[in-house]
């Protein structure tokens, strides 16, 4: 009796393995996804349902109604005969610009002390470290405080601001600062603006592509800096042709009993804004330490081999490679800076935590709002956290694993 063998099937090739190994990944996010939004249906379904049985009122409908109240301060204008939503609105608005204030400077600052903690300078390395140490363990709820009280009982009235700058006045109500008047200058400054920086990034591109083909390096800070600077002198120049005010600001006078003209911006703002900033800073003052920490001693030495000198080898040598280690961490306080800013509502800046509470009180649809502030928050964090990852994914290293 002769042997049958069974044919052996080959093996599908690597590229396609790989195609529905990916497809089966998707697939499982998809029914994932699918899982939690219909448990998240069904839990709001039944929290709705069992409200309206007990005879309480529920939906997303009062966002329609009038609001009823006034609201301090705000990126737009807003009258408390207008919708709830609109309201929302604006303590949203408030939210991002407390946040993305405090997110440019705590990052800044952040960076400044986490190098300055490197220093050899024995004073400078203390004062550092003494500030991460104080800063970082004191409650960000008790600075928000601190700081609110030392604005409104320690500054000056009105009549008698502060005048740390020409034009910037600082008292009890809050920082006023001079801000450019809408004319077509300033217009054209913007599109000269944006004009200069699309020829930098194709100059940025094919700086690239020159030293991909060739490996001739070319100089990359000062002509992006020409090319902002000269689109923007041009435009200005052609609006103050055009225009018969070039150049208009509204700069704020003092009188005998308040300040008048200009921009403001209240104490409360500026007491959150500090308290975020500053608090923030110290986090980030030491993941920056262990980011340039974390870069090898012989990539420092291989640097100064090639005669760089300190600022050289930090900027180009060590923070390019410390960034990898840097952003992952750097995320997480951004997205715990945009949480803390609902800490707001303890010293009476009308962020969206402090509107909901508001709109809270005066319709009694406690769900609805807390669940508009959750979903707010959720996305904001979800957002801060693609943005980041993308730009982390570009500075990583190539062909790493992901």
């Amino acid at each position: 009796m002769a042997d049958t063998q069974s044919p052996i099937t080959p093996r599908p090739p690597p590229e396609q393995r790989l195609n529905a190994h990916k497809w089966r990944e998707r697939l499982m996010q998809c029914v994932v996804l699918a899982i939690v939004g219909l448990v998240a249906w069904w839990l709001m379904h039944n929290t709705l349902t069992n409200m309206r049985a007990r005879g309480a009122h529920a939906g997303f409908d009062f966002l329609l109604d009038p609001a009823g109240f006034e609201i301090g301060e705000g990126l737009f204008g807003y009258e408390s005969g207008q919708p709830f939503w609109r309201a929302f609105l604006v303590g949203l608005g408030n939210t991002l610009r407390v946040a993305l204030a405090s997110i440019v400077v705590c990052t800044v600052l952040g960076a400044l002390i986490g190098i300055g903690r490197l220093s050899r300078n024995f004073l400078l390395r203390s004062l550092c470290t003494g500030y991460i140490e104080l800063v970082r363990n004191v409650p960000v709820l008790l600075q928000l405080l601190m700081w609110y009280f030392v604005l409104t009982d320690m500054l000056p009235t009105s009549d008698e601001a502060l005048s740390p700058l020409p034009g910037f006045f600082l008292s009890k109500s809050g920082l006023t600062f001079p801000v450019p008047m809408a004319t077509a200058t300033w217009l054209y400054a913007g599109v000269g603006l944006l004009l200069g920086a699309m020829l930098a990034m194709l100059y940025l591109r094919h700086a690239g592509r020159m030293l991909y083909a060739s490996g001739k390096q070319l100089p990359r800070v000062w002509p992006v800096l020409v090319l902002l600077t000269g689109g923007v002198l041009l435009a200005c120049a052609l609006g103050a042709v055009i225009s018969d005010v070039p150049w208009a600001f509204d700069i704020p006078a003092k009188s005998e009993i308040t300040i008048s003209g200009g921009a403001a911006v209240t104490p409360e703002f500026l007491a959150v804004f500090l308290g975020l900033s500053t608090y923030t800073a110290a986090f980030v003052a030491e993941v920056v330490r262990a980011g340039v920490q974390s870069v090898q001693h012989g990539q420092l030495e291989a640097a100064r081999a090639l005669g760089l000198g300190r600022v050289h080898q930090l900027r180009l040598v060590i923070l390019p490679q410390a960034m990898r280690v840097i952003l992952p961490s750097l995320t997480n306080q951004y997205l715990n800076l945009t949480k803390n800013s609902s800490l707001a509502v303890a010293v009476g800046y009308p962020d969206l935590v402090s509107i909901a509470n508001t709109s809270l009180n005066q319709t009694g649809r406690a769900f609805e709002c807390v669940a508009i502030i959750m979903a707010v928050y959720v996305s904001l964090s979800l957002l801060t956290a693609w943005f980041m990852n993308r730009y982390n994914r570009r500075a990583a290293l190539k062909g790493s694993p992901r």
